[in-house]
Parts: C-alpha cells; structure tokens; sequence
C-alpha cells in the first residue's frame, strides 16, 4: 500500500505521444491511389530484410562486414552500454544505502609512579543507512527520463545501422558505375585507335587531309585520358567503401554488373502511419522526447519537501570480547525533512528550462516526421523519373550508336570528312556514359526509398 501510495505521487506530466499530422498517402507524381488500392496497401519495402532487398552477393558480404567492423557502429554500441549504465544510477536513487562500519581500540599503559598499569578497550560494529525517500516521484522521473534516453540511444544505433547499410550499397553501386564507365571508354579507345590506324593509311594513300589523322587522335587521346581518370575514381572509391566496412584502403570485390542488378519497377511504400514505428530516426527524436517530459517531473519535485530516513543499529561495548552480547547492543534513527524556502528563482529557472527544453524535443520530434515523409516523397518521385529517363537514355544510346555506326561506313567509302566521324563518336561515348548514370540513379533512388522508409536496421 504505501508502495502504490508513494508512485500516486509521482508529479509532473505523465507522456502521451503527441498528435501528428500524419498524410493518408505518400506523394508521387501518379494520379493518388484510391481506398483498397496496391498504393495504400499495408506491406512496405522498409519491412523488409536488406539482404532480400539487395541480390548481389558480394554486396551482402560488403554489409556483413560492415556491420561487424565499421567503428560508427561500434562507437553508437558503446552508447547504448553507456545509458544502460545511467539507467542503473538513476535506479539506485530510489534505493536505500546500506554500509557497515567496525571500530576496534585496545590501549594499555604500564604502572608509572602512584598511577597503576590499566587496559582500555573499545569495540564498535554498527550498520549505517540511508533512504531519500522518493514521496514526490523525484527519483523515478529521473530513473524514467534515463530509460528513455537508453531507448533513444537504441534506436540512434539503428540509425547508423540503417545508415550503413544504405551508405555500402551506394558505394558498391558508384563502383559498379564507374567499373561500367571504364569498360566503355576501354571500348571507345579500342575503336578509336582502329579508327585512327585506318585514317592514316588513308592520308598516306592522299585520300585525306592530314587535318582527319588530328581529328582522329584527338579521339584516342580524349578515350586514354578518360580511362586515366576512371582508374583514380576507382582507386578512391574503393578507399571508401574499405573504410566503411572497418577496413584499410584495399580493392573490393565485384558481383553482379551495374545493369545486371535486379529491382523492381514498382516498390512498395506501405501505409504512412506505419512510418512512425518504423523509422529510426522518428523513434530517436521520440525517446528523446520522453526524456525531456520525463525532466519536467524532476524539476517540479524540487518544490516539494524532501524526506529523508537515516538509521544506525549495531554494537557498542567498552570490552572487546563482550562486543556482541545482548547488553552491547545500540541503535540511532532519525527522519529529516527539507523544505525549500529561497533559492534565488533557480528553482523556477529549472523548472523553465525543462519546460523550454521539452517544447524543442517536441519540436524536433514534429520536424523529424515532416522530414521523413519528404525523404519517402522524394524517393519515390525519383524512382519513377529516373526508370523513365533511363528509358529515354536507352533510345538516345541507340540512335546515337547507330549514327556512330554509319558515319564510319560513310567515311570508309569516302562520302564523308572525319570530322562527321569525330562528332558521331563523341555523342556515342556521351550516350554510353549518360546510360550508364541513369542505371545509377535508378538503383541509387531504390536505395533511397529503402533507407526512406525506415529499412535496413533490421537484423
């Protein structure tokens, strides 16, 4: 009874997750969903398990390292011990404190002139405690506001977790881009120096200038320099992507080609509701929230008298050998009660800055949800542009290597200049790359809708 008595006093706000404006459906650029369709259904990509989301599996094994080797990881996994302890030092506050303490003395002094020898002993064994009593709820909101901090920490893990996983496979698939750009301008290069060979032989034979043998290796040259510069980027984002995985600067292993990676044309988002739950970040901000609720309580009880129990059984005899004898025993107890009666307003500024400092965790917490629902917009939005751009790049790429194509023809049978050739080239190259970047974007913009949604930390 007087257990439940003591926790009915507990002051300061209980928390109650505060109402947010929450959409009935993400936005994308396609007519809305109506009620019953695939778009509202409650089945989400976030849900899902990253290695199920991502095929490759030289990429899975690029996660699992990460996991088990990025220091960020590690580092927020301290955290996490770190407020499990303060969680503990909140708790023994609402706990008595509970010491023992012995003293033992033995003093003789011989005979000296009239005085006679004596022996003097004193023997002390006794407890000593302490009960800060916790009638106004003091100590349990302080122990409430470590056990949100403790949940907040969790869920900031699982943020960098869901980070991670994001941030390798963006890399993994930035190699793959660059892998792909390498091989085509290895390509560009091959046919550039066959290109250049022929021309020569046409200028030795005076069939052309000496201003196409030029033109033509401007092209070879532009292909080497091109091939030198992908092999730094390479080199660099290897660097990268070993330092997430915990790693040092080393080479990577490949799986899968950039356009071999499999993804789906459609994703699907779930329901926006269920975002809250799922996002790491949203239930971050949310700990943190109940924390600073959790402070107001604190602070509130600091108004209130403090009660105070201190207690010393034990035992206390002038004889050593009788130190434990019924007759020896002693005890002291005495209750203390403080009131503040001025404090200079600290009081009332505590009480402000909790209140203050509550006010932006809400804040913070309403900004996060607005940013998470942006972030899920924005994917999706992306996705669906970037598969019809790469769709438009795949009809450019194929225009453009069939004027490549032609304009060589033309120019062995001589209809043409080089110069034809040398513009036909270029775009071709250009069209290449620019359907290589758009496979990028689109499986960039996958991984973004992933990590949008809240997917990634699961484990």
């Amino acid at each position: 009874m007087t257990c439940a008595f003591l926790a009915g006093c507990t002051v300061g706000p209980n928390y109650k997750r505060p109402n947010t404006d929450v959409p009935t459906a993400y936005r994308t650029l396609e007519a809305p969903p109506s009620a019953g369709a695939p778009g509202l259904a409650a089945t989400s990509i976030g849900d899902e398990k990253w290695w199920d989301v991502f095929q490759d599996q030289e990429l899975r094994k690029l996660i699992r390292t990460a996991l088990q080797q990025n220091y960020d990881v590690r580092i927020a996994a301290s955290r996490v011990l770190q407020a499990q302890a303060q969680v503990g030092l909140a708790r023994a506050n609402q706990l008595p404190n509970v010491n023992v303490t012995g003293t033992g003395t033995g003093l003789h002094n011989p005979a000296e002139g009239p005085i006679p020898s004596y022996t003097f002993e004193y023997g002390h064994v006794g407890l000593n405690a302490a009960w800060d009593l916790d009638f106004w709820g003091k100590y349990r909101r302080g122990t409430e506001e470590a056990r949100a901090q403790l949940l907040a920490a969790d869920w900031a893990k699982q943020e960098v977790i869901a980070s991670l996983v994001a941030n390798v496979a963006t890399g993994y698939f930035q190699l793959r881009e660059l892998d792909l750009e390498l091989d085509i301008s290895k390509r560009a290069l091959a046919s550039r120096n066959e290109s250049l060979d022929l021309t020569k032989t046409l200028e030795e034979h005076g069939i052309n200038s000496i201003l196409d043998v030029r033109q033509a290796e401007q092209l070879v040259y532009t292909a080497a320099a091109d091939i030198a510069d992908l092999d730094r980027r390479i080199a660099q984002q290897e660097d990268a992507l070993s330092i997430l995985l915990g790693n040092n600067p080393g080479a990577i292993a490949r799986g899968r080609a950039l356009v071999d990676q499999p993804h789906a044309p459609q994703v699907p988002a779930g329901l926006p509701s269920a975002l809250l739950e799922r996002r790491p970040d949203i239930r971050q901000a949310e700990g943190l929230l109940v924390a600073a609720n959790a402070q107001i309580g604190v602070a509130r009880a600091a108004y209130f008298p403090d009660f105070a129990l201190t207690g010393q059984p034990g035992f206390l005899s002038s004889s050593l050998t009788n130190l434990f004898s019924g007759s020896a025993g002693a005890w002291n107890f005495a209750g203390t009660i403080t009131q503040p009666i001025f404090e200079g307003g600290a009081l009332k500024s505590n009480m402000r800055l909790a209140q203050a400092q509550e006010q932006q965790a809400l804040l913070t917490y309403q900004q996060t949800i607005q940013g998470a629902f942006r972030d899920v917009s924005d994917s999706l939005i992306a996705y669906q542009k970037y598969q019809e751009f790469r769709a438009q790049e795949e009809l450019l790429d194929r225009a453009a290597e069939d004027s490549a194509q032609l304009s060589g023809k033309r120019y062995e049978a001589g209809t043409t200049n080089y110069l034809e050739v040398l513009t036909n080239e270029t775009n071709y190259l250009s069209a290449e790359i620019g359907l290589a970047q758009a496979h990028l974007n689109e499986l960039l913009a996958l991984v973004q809708i992933y990590k949008a949604l809240g997917g990634g930390w699961q484990q």
